[in-house]
């Protein structure tokens, strides 16, 4: 069985995600252009990418470790798979009183409940790299959408659900499916599903109950709200903070498994 080692995170008021204990720090090499890139050998076909995106305070070597824990609980994950991991810029992080640090976005209110008020241009402009490293992948992979997987934890849950729902508009091909783990739904107000991705991009949302920084609420609140759209939704809550743990971790691969490989 895998050994996969608990999320841990440090306490308020200082809001930052930490890497896995134990997870390698030698990952300087996976660097390339805007985003973390680590896949295994590929055929001329069949293929499909992982996009992950770390929470605030973080690095992509934070979450690097998802392309060995993966493929070790369902090891169709490690056939063809690419594995991204994009870096979030540096921003001033208002409840942090203005403290410049890795982050997709600035926050305001603290903990995150569901009246969390947006940091609008911020996410936008997250978004718009998700889309520059999704195209890229296109263009010289030649991975579609629809062999694609976007997701991640906290912030990085929160801009995956921007780039898999409210930002993808007509023209634009829906991706394979979308993991949130610990995020929230953001910019609610201005939700519109086209019913193309409703039915193309179903969801994963992980959460722990006892989650005192992204508030447990936010999981129930997205999901109803991205249900009412159309969008499948699988979700689950465990018994943990803002961290994540083999259980969710598990559900996880079977969940994108399933969308990567659907017939086998």
């Amino acid at each position: 069985m895998l050994n996969f080692k608990s999320f841990v995170f440090s306490v308020a008021p200082i809001f930052l995600t930490s890497s896995p204990r134990g997870s390698s720090r030698s990952v300087t090499a996976m660097i390339v252009s805007n985003s973390s890139t680590s896949s295994q050998q590929c055929s001329d076909n069949g293929k499909s990418a992982v996009i992950f995106l770390h929470g605030l305070g973080d690095t992509p070597a934070g979450w690097s470790s998802l392309q060995r824990n993966l493929p070790s609980i369902r090891p169709k994950l490690g056939k063809d798979v690419h594995y991204i991991f994009p870096p979030a810029p540096t921003v001033s992080i208002s409840i942090n009183g203005g403290m410049q640090m890795p982050g997709w976005f600035d926050l305001y209110d603290w903990p995150i409940g569901v009246n969390a008020r947006d940091d609008r241009a911020g996410k936008i402009a997250a978004v718009e790299q998700i889309e520059q490293t999704v195209e890229r992948l296109e263009k010289e992979e030649g991975i579609s959408p629809s062999r694609m997987i976007v997701g991640g934890f906290s912030q990085g849950g929160a801009v995956a659900l921007l780039t898999a729902y409210h930002r993808r508009t007509q023209g634009k091909v829906p991706f394979a499916g979308c993991v949130c783990l610990s995020g929230w739904l953001t910019l609610k107000d201005e939700l519109v599903v086209l019913e193309e991705v409703a039915n193309s991009t179903p969801l994963f949302w992980g959460h722990g109950r006892y989650d005192d920084k992204v508030l447990f609420e936010q999981q129930e609140f997205g999901v109803k709200k991205l249900q009412s759209h159309g969008v499948h939704v699988s979700h689950a809550a465990y018994p943990m903070g803002h961290e994540s743990d083999y259980d969710e971790l598990e559900a996880m691969a079977e969940f994108i498994e399933k969308r990567l490989f659907p017939e086998e």
